[in-house]
């Protein structure tokens, strides 16, 4: 049977179930990564399962976000995730080396094999052929104690690639032409396939581009062949030995088709407040702009570093607008040095940062009141940028660039004529730069084992929850709407995310965007409570502080229409029970403080059929899409007290 990439990774990887979509399959991991925004509740839960040793062939734990030093909270929890790396055999990269995607990929991406991690942009890796899943922090420690990954079967969804791309169009304007024509839910269900001629244009960074923002359609990966533009990526590395030859068998099928024509695409850009919100450059050009940001996991090769520096080269930025640039690690850094390029940047007025992703996650760079902010970066969900009122923009290194000079967001393709500029195609070195040393190894396990956890005073222990009960009598605290994103329910930011290590403080921020008053209306909910959405609840980061957060204050359960899918996988691993209206009409008759009456959950639960809940005195029909394995989960309050026994 002749089959496409995405069906062999799978199938290769494949311990339980059967490839069918829609249907639960179990699938072994290969390698993990976990980054510190995430990764601290991730050793915790490593620590409360009591494991002794990583079980994967490699698991890797970057500090790539809370990299502000204005106490001492985040360097307390990078002493910690030090102490935790080296006590439970995982590898290392401190503060400053980079963004935990592009150095992952350099370092230890292999085609052929699966990563997961507890980061949503974790699919970038499918540039070189690998199944890249992002998911939440328990799934990746439950990868690491030897558990499979376990997901719906999806379809695969094969994009076809034509043509060649006008000049100032980039790899940035595909997967924006995606998220114009599918929106923030195209993907949802679905690996997504590229193929076709297209791809021959496209180095292995520029695949980067594309995969990683897979996470913003909300796909469960995007893979791409691992051909010669893997390999020779691989050798600009140092690190030819691991290519493997990946690609579909001739015949082979997709779910589902799509065809782009490279050469018909022009300059996009995603307006506020949505990735989805996507128009050509063209129409939404005269918008002035006072901040300019290069950088993150969404653009992080030496290319896009460097056509912004031949754009800026022997000109000054506009005076009105801060232009940031953001390397993506410390050997992106050394490249744009070695190559002059960095020259360009400082000569024209740029502002060089630390590596790492600042303020892709509200880490800093938070832009002015009522001014634009352009970013090369992928989402732009409100108040992410760390300001509540703030009005992002999601473009291309060209767009970025052309804005930099103009003050206004600017169509890049005319720079031709208004700066008599010809369109740079930056020469890469044959080799990039290597920095010795600069990941550390997994200690030996008989030194690991005598390392004991670094925990200061902001680091608490993993709180346990209870079973969820057979019969509920609970309030309605919020009634939200449509694509309600994880950083509506638990910000980011420098004020917040450094509580990430401290359950009952970070706690007090959950849906603190949404409603400033919720943390302390659930103290009058002594039983617990309920929230109701609309569509896509939970898209965005796969942080489960925002399940944790909300259960430590008595969350029970989430009604909605639909849910995004890692978030609804992190709302059972936690014991959450995530129920779906039959009726999505129903949302609207909903009110605040009206009484939810679930009865008999347990055995509706197990049984799979319909439940009818009560809300405010009326009859609603209600659904779930839980495997058996997820109801136990569910009914034990959890993923870790249902396994600890086990491992």
């Amino acid at each position: 049977m002749a089959r496409n990439v995405a069906q062999k990774l799978i199938a290769n990887h494949l311990v339980e179930g059967v490839m069918e979509p829609g249907t639960e399959i179990g699938l072994s991991v290969d390698q993990t990564l976990t980054q510190d925004a995430t990764g601290t509740m991730v050793m915790l839960e490593l620590e409360s399962l009591g494991l002794d040793r990583v079980r994967t062939e490699l698991s890797v734990q970057y500090v790539d976000h809370n990299l502000l030093q204005t106490d001492e909270k985040n360097p307390d929890d990078h002493a910690f995730l030090q102490s935790a790396a080296e006590r439970f055999g995982v590898w290392f990269s401190k503060a400053g080396n980079g963004v935990s995607h592009p150095v992952h990929q350099a370092h230890f991406g292999r085609p052929g094999t699966t990563l997961i991690g507890s980061d949503s942009h974790t699919c970038a890796a499918g540039a070189l052929g690998m199944l890249a899943v992002g998911v939440g922090g328990l799934e990746v420690a439950m990868a690491m104690a030897g558990q499979p990954l376990y997901v719906a079967m999806p379809q695969v969804w094969g994009v076809e690639l034509t043509g060649e791309l006008p000049d100032w169009v980039s790899a940035k304007d595909v997967v924006l032409e995606m998220l114009r024509r599918h929106g923030v839910t195209g993907g949802v269900g679905r690996v997504i396939e590229y193929h076709g001629p297209g791809l021959e244009q496209l180095t292995a960074m520029d695949r980067h581009v594309i995969a990683n923002m897979g996470a913003e359609l909300g796909a469960t990966a995007s893979v791409f062949p691992a051909d010669d533009a893997a390999l020779d990526y691989l050798e600009a590395v140092g690190r030819s030995k691991d290519f493997t030859r990946l690609v579909a068998d001739e015949g082979a099928e997709y779910d589902l088709t799509e065809h782009i024509d490279l050469s018909g695409l022009e300059p996009l850009i995603a307006m506020p407040s949505s990735p989805g919100n996507v128009v050509p450059v063209a129409e939404a050009a005269g918008e002035e702009v006072s901040q300019v940001v290069v950088g993150s996991s969404a653009n992080p090769g030496l290319r896009d570093f460097a056509v912004v520096a031949e754009i800026l080269q022997g000109r000054q930025s506009h005076s009105g607008v801060s232009v940031d640039i953001n390397p993506t690690s410390r050997e992106v850094l050394a490249d744009l040095i070695s190559g002059g390029w960095l020259t360009s940047l400082v000569a024209s007025g740029a502002r060089i940062h630390q590596s790492g992703c600042l303020g892709c996650i509200g880490m800093g760079q938070a832009p002015a009141t009522g001014r634009s902010s352009l970013r090369t970066m992928p989402r732009n969900f409100p108040g992410r940028s760390g300001s509540e009122e703030d009005s992002v923009w999601l473009c291309s290194p060209e767009t970025a660039a052309a804005a930099a000079l103009t003050g206004r967001i600017t169509d890049p393709r005319t720079l031709t004529e208004s700066h008599d500029l010809t369109y740079p195609r930056p020469t890469m070195p044959d080799r990039y730069s290597t920095v010795a040393g600069m990941l550390e190894e997994p200690l030996p396990p008989e030194e690991a084992e005598r390392v004991e956890l670094v925990k200061g005073p902001n680091i608490s222990t993993l709180p346990q929850f209870d079973p969820v009960e057979d019969d509920l009598s609970v309030p309605v605290l919020l009634v939200m709407g449509d694509d309600v994103s994880t950083d509506e329910i638990m910000p980011a930011g420098s004020r917040v995310l450094p509580f990430r290590s401290n359950i009952p403080k970070i706690s007090q921020f959950s849906f603190s965007r949404i409603d400033g008053s919720y943390a302390q209306r659930t103290k009058g909910a002594e039983h617990g409570h309920v929230v109701l959405a609309g569509e896509n609840y939970g898209q965005g980061s796969s942080r489960e502080h925002a399940v944790i957060g909300p259960r430590y204050l008595g969350l029970r359960a989430v009604i909605a229409v639909s849910f995004a899918r890692i978030h609804w996988q992190n709302l059972t691993n936690f014991g959450i029970v995530p129920l779906e209206l039959d009726d999505p009409e129903d949302l609207q008759a909903v009110s605040v403080d009206d009484e939810v009456v679930l009865e008999g959950l347990h055995d509706a639960l197990r049984s799979g059929r319909g439940l009818t809940a009560t809300i405010g005195g009326r009859e609603v029909g209600l659904h779930h899409t839980l495997s058996d394995r997820q109801v136990d989960m569910v009914l034990a309050g959890g993923r870790i007290p249902l396994t600890a026994q086990s491992i």
